[in-house]
């Protein structure tokens, strides 16, 4: 009678820990340099969110533990290896470039640590090398350039000229541009990450007199370019189309009117009519002043995530298989129900949007079309996970 005694009072003890745990999330993203106004945005939809979650996730107090990975793949090594070892975090968040989560993705999983992406979305991860322990909220890397090659080919024309950066991102984007469009490319311009001059680009599109131009061209980069393609000229004579996190709020801040009428492709518009994205919008502008970016809908929906799969397990995060199988179920998000592929890429719709400017004045894109409904990514069949 008395071991019984002592067992009921252990298992007890044994749940008042667990109701009383914290849960801690490790936050890596760019905070500084040229890509630093993503990442921020990314942060601060995510700690909008848990302050709409009374800074709780699941019903558990949340710690975050926020780096500066500097957009540099050894600082955020360090970063990660110091949240896995000395923090024991039990998530990890925020990476904003594919360079960066393909630097440490190997030592988040051999620790069997979830790492939830509100942004990069290498290829590498939706095949081959997907991973049980990886959710990407966002989309993987081809996918709004594949929503756009659908638009541009639908638009007709004979061919293009495709920009990126070259480092995953900006190979998975014009790979997934050229998977639906099937005119003809006269160039594939790759340029150094980072890259803020775009003159021998600008004079390589004018020498070659495309039909249109195709840029992956994310924070700093693709300010710059727009700002220089439209000095040159060029923009009133070649169309240029972008991503939506290319011509997004933030872009729209730093460039202006030069970005008006340009289309983009998103998963995410501001009008979306669902509770969740309707109470982001208008609190994230009461709360930071500006116009929420795809990028900070990402980071709010990471935490959304999070908060729907602890509370599925009941704060219990040693159920491990249990918490993927509810991410990977879907949740409610800004972007309505989303559920996901065995690799952990999302299942779901893409928008164009076109840069418009408002009465009052106030440049912003809106949601002039449905480009992709349900939509998959490319890899997941060669993902072993079922």
């Amino acid at each position: 009678m008395k071991k019984l005694v002592w067992l009921l009072v252990l298992l007890a003890i044994g749940s008042l820990s667990l109701a009383q745990r914290s849960v801690k999330v490790g936050f890596v993203s760019t905070l500084s340099g040229g890509g630093a106004a993503l990442g921020i945005d990314v942060r601060d939809g995510f700690n909008l969110a848990l302050r709409h979650l009374n800074n709780q996730l699941g019903g558990l107090p949340v710690e975050v533990i926020v780096a500066d990975d500097q957009q540099n793949p050894d600082v955020a090594r360090q970063a990660v290896d110091r949240m896995l070892k000395r923090d024991r975090v039990d998530f990890l968040t925020g990476i904003i470039f594919s360079n960066i989560l393909l630097a440490v993705g190997d030592a988040i999983f051999e620790e069997k640590t979830f790492y939830i992406s509100p942004n990069a979305g290498p290829s590498e991860y939706a095949g081959e090398q997907c991973s049980p322990y990886f959710v990407n909220v966002a989309w993987q890397n081809d996918n709004l350039h594949e929503a756009m090659g659908q638009y541009v080919q639908t638009r007709r024309f004979e061919n293009v000229f495709l920009l990126a950066p070259n480092y995953p991102a900006g190979r998975d984007a014009l790979t997934g541009f050229k998977r639906y469009f099937r005119g003809r490319v006269v160039a594939e311009v790759y340029h150094r990450l980072g890259q803020l001059d775009f003159s021998a680009e600008i004079a390589q599109i004018r020498a070659t007199r495309p039909k249109a131009v195709y840029a992956f061209e994310p924070g700093a980069m693709g300010v710059n370019f727009i700002k220089q393609y439209a000095e040159s000229g060029l923009l009133r004579e070649i169309p240029l189309f972008l991503p939506g996190f290319s011509a997004d709020a933030d872009v729209i801040r730093a460039v202006g009117r030069a970005l008006v009428g340009i289309y983009n492709s998103s998963q995410w518009t501001l009008e979306l009519n669902n509770p969740i994205n309707q109470r982001f919008v208008e609190d994230f502008r009461k709360t930071y002043g500006r116009i929420p970016t795809l990028y900070a809908s990402q980071g709010y929906d990471a935490a959304l995530l999070l908060d729907t799969a602890i509370k599925a397990v009941g704060g219990d995060l040693s159920k491990k298989d249990e918490l993927r199988k509810t991410m990977l179920a879907g949740f409610n998000s800004t972007r309505g129900f989303i559920r996901f592929s065995p690799n952990g890429y999302p299942i779901q719709n893409y928008y164009l949007r076109q840069v418009i400017q408002q009465p009052g004045g106030e440049i912003v894109n809106r949601q002039v079309g449905t480009i992709f409904t349900n939509h998959r990514d490319a890899y997941v069949d060669r993902c072993r996970l079922r």
